[in-house]
């Protein structure tokens, strides 16, 4: 097992700053090379004080806010123009990144690509949903509707 201390938020893992044990190969495959993780020490700690500070800084300033931008996600749904075949079929994915700007298009916020998870990819036009982690105890649901361009 290594431990490790995450840079940046991994879904079922832990929120940047947290300092985590997980198995070699995770760790040396995955988390290490893509820049997620850093291997711990015991100097860590100021590492890991300065992830969190940095990581606060970029939240949402309060818990409030962030409820309050998810009511307004979950009311809405958010309309994503793509180019598609005659048979409603996508030339590419929907990509988090274009869920991110189709939000802000719609006037519901700013929110982070990276914070948006989509559980399938979406290769047709129709109607799904997205989930997006707004804060560490708040996530909010996002109706798209996909349609042809």
């Amino acid at each position: 097992m290594s431990k490790l201390i995450l840079t940046q938020e991994v879904t079922g893992l832990g929120a940047a700053g947290d300092v985590v044990e997980v198995k070699n190969g995770y760790a040396r495959n995955y988390l290490l090379p893509r820049g997620f993780a850093l291997t711990w020490s015991k100097g860590g700690e100021k590492q890991v004080d300065s992830i969190k500070a940095a990581r606060s800084a970029r939240e949402h300033a309060s818990l409030e806010d962030a409820q309050r931008q998810a009511a307004a996600l979950s009311a809405k749904p958010v309309t994503l123009t793509v180019k598609a075949g005659g048979s409603g079929r996508l030339f590419g994915t929907v990509k988090t990144d274009d869920v991110a700007k189709a939000v802000e298009a719609a006037g519901l916020g700013k929110i982070d690509k990276r914070k948006v998870e989509l559980p399938a990819h979406i290769k047709s036009v129709g109607s799904y949903q997205a989930n997006v982690r707004l804060h560490e105890d708040v996530a909010a649901v996002i109706d798209l509707d996909v349609v042809a361009s």
